[in-house]
């Protein structure tokens, strides 16, 4: 049975331009990043149980969701050296034979979200396995089926696992972002909505429209529930508006079947001549597999 990796290949070039040590090509041209995150998906590819991958890039920093809400995050901040490196890096992880997915209206996570949304249901696949500590994806997790890898501390989170660090099952993810907000990504939240409150009332309420307006008639137990409730109802809109930003697409136009995800090799013509423009030689003699002709 197949196990299909999807990596979050965004939050790796973030990791690895402020984790792997700087470097520049013959020319000046910082490419520490793009290198860094070859070599830690070289590292995926040579565990034998990793035969399908699919990768997705933020080609663009901003989506659709900038259009819905002015706040949404966006390019603005970001090092232009790691911007810089975006395109190389996609060309490097295609040269390395894996599926490349280039997310312009849509985002990184919206391209992973739909991947295992599809291929969950393919019974030829054992598990969907998505590489990412992100906690959007949380939404996206089904029993043992589709579980999130964050690869760095080496942790899979499962739906028990969602549930036991949210308190919440995954189709509350998005009501539960909603709630609390997300600074990564721009929206603030309902003022005086944490986490564990959150936790609390949405295992009783999975959704924001099940949550009674009034707390008298709230059946849980939480910390200043007029003033919880109150806020809800002055910000309700707001808040439903949160909940589509944090709610995954999984309709996104992914050409690829499954069949394409197999992890072939690397093409040695293309990463040749990529690691000669760069000036590196060592993560050649890193490649498991070379792709036959």
């Amino acid at each position: 049975m197949i196990r299909v990796h999807l990596v979050d290949g965004t939050y790796e070039l973030f990791r690895a331009f402020y984790g792997a040590p700087k470097q520049l090509d013959p020319g000046g041209r910082e490419v520490g990043g793009a290198l860094g995150l070859a070599r830690s998906l070289l590292g995926l590819l040579r565990n034998t149980r990793v035969t399908h991958v699919g990768c997705a890039f933020d080609t663009v920093i901003e989506s659709f969701r900038n259009e819905l809400y002015a706040g949404y995050k966006t390019g603005e901040g970001v090092d232009p050296l790691l911007l810089a490196q975006f395109e190389l890096t996609e060309e490097i992880t295609r040269a390395l034979g894996i599926v490349v997915w280039s997310m312009i209206q849509h985002e990184t996570d919206d391209a992973l979200a739909t991947a295992a949304a599809r291929w969950k249901k393919d019974p030829r696949v054992r598990q969907v396995v998505i590489c990412s500590p992100d906690k959007d994806f949380a939404q996206c997790v089904e029993t043992k089926r589709v579980v999130c890898l964050n690869r760095r501390s080496g942790q899979v989170m499962d739906e028990d696992g969602v549930r036991k660090k949210f308190g919440v099952p995954p189709s509350s993810i998005p009501d539960w972002l909603a709630l609390v907000g997300d600074s990564a990504d721009g929206y603030p939240g309902v003022q005086g909505w944490g986490p564990k409150s959150t936790s609390t009332v949405l295992a009783r309420y999975p959704h924001l429209e099940d949550i009674p307006p009034r707390a008298r008639d709230w059946r849980v137990n939480v910390r200043g529930p007029e003033r919880l409730a109150a806020n809800l109802r002055q910000s309700f809109d707001d808040c439903r508006l949160y909940r589509l930003l944090a709610t995954l697409r999984t309709d996104v136009d992914l050409k690829e079947d499954l069949e394409d995800l197999e992890w072939k090799g690397a093409h040695r013509e293309d990463l040749e001549k990529i690691c000669g423009d760069l000036g590196e030689t060592g993560l050649l003699e890193s490649v498991p597999k070379w792709r036959r002709s």
